[in-house]
C-alpha cells in the first residue's frame, strides 16, 4: 500500500463529505425556516453513517446541531 497515496485518498473523501454534508444540512435547515417547521432556536440530533463493505467498517457518528 502507498501511504501517501492512501492518505491523499481518504483526505480527498472527507472533504467531499464534509462539502456536501454542509451544503445538504445548510439548505433543509433554510427550506424549514422558510417553511415554518422551523422556528430558528431549535437543536436537533444528526448522524451519519459510514460503511466501508471491503473491510468491514460500519461507524455511526451522531451529535446536535444548534440553531442558537
Amino acid at each position: 500500500m502507498n501511504e501517501e497515496t492512501f492518505n491523499m485518498q481518504v483526505r480527498k473523501f472527507l472533504k467531499k463529505v464534509g462539502i456536501t454534508s454542509q451544503r445538504e444540512i445548510d439548505k433543509a435547515v433554510r427550506e424549514a425556516l422558510a417553511a415554518g417547521t422551523l422556528s430558528g432556536n431549535e437543536s436537533f440530533s444528526a448522524s451519519v453513517t459510514l460503511t466501508i463493505p471491503e473491510v468491514s467498517l460500519k461507524v455511526v457518528i451522531t451529535d446536535s446541531i444548534d440553531l442558537e
